[in-house]
């Protein structure tokens, strides 16, 4: 069986929102995070070549590589570019105040880690974002204790979790995100803006210091 598509070694692979969702929104390993994961990790832009996409997709067989290429563009969790882009030269503690400001409509959004310490806030007042954070490793916790029903018996393929209104609407909304052995609770309040080139942004600086 041949590979369902060329191989485009110009270009350059750039997550989008969803698939940045996907690579962190949970650790269990499957060959399309595998490789978004990879393709996170790269310290600068890499062009696809033949080597890059088996080294992604950790395949020594090329189709195989190609094949799951192929499924995470139809996904839509991968695209390509004929530019690279330019690694962010600011650090990480400047960096995620604005881009978290970007994920919410209202301009409050807060990253805490499993322990329930924040670890970046945009919006908030910092005796809110303590008790937010608390509760947000609350939140993980819960996720993880209950995973089994939730996955296997609901069939709910979602780790997110939010206060709601009786119409169904978030006012606080808890996105558990995953990068190697470090856990964080992506925290929102208002309308979340997760389809923004911010949410990918942020995704690959925190991936380039703990998805390691």
């Amino acid at each position: 069986m041949q590979a369902q598509f060329s191989l485009q070694s110009e270009l350059y692979p750039k997550l989008t929102p969803a698939g940045a969702y996907f690579a962190v929104s949970g650790n269990a390993e499957n060959p399309s995070r595998t490789f978004l994961c990879n393709v996170l990790g790269e310290r600068k832009p890499i062009n696809a070549t033949a080597e890059k996409v088996q080294a992604w997709g950790q395949t020594d067989n090329l189709e195989s590589a190609v094949n799951i290429l192929y499924r995470l563009q139809k996904l839509e969790f991968i695209t390509g570019t004929l530019e690279p882009e330019l690694v962010s030269a600011n650090n990480m503690e400047a960096t995620l105040p604005d881009l978290l400001k970007q994920l919410s409509d209202t301009g409050r959004a807060l990253l805490a880690n499993d322990t329930g310490l924040y670890i970046a806030e945009s919006g908030f007042h910092h005796e809110s974002a303590e008790e937010i954070s608390a509760l947000a490793g609350e939140v993980i916790r819960l996720s993880e204790q209950h995973a089994l029903l939730i996955r296997n018996n609901l069939n709910i393929n979602q780790s997110a979790w939010g206060i709601c209104d009786p119409s169904g609407q978030s006012h606080l909304a808890f996105y558990p995100l995953y990068f190697g052995e470090y856990k964080f609770v992506l925290v929102i309040a208002g309308t979340p803006q997760l389809q923004s080139d911010a949410f990918v942004k942020m995704v690959e600086i925190l991936y380039q210091r703990y998805g390691f």
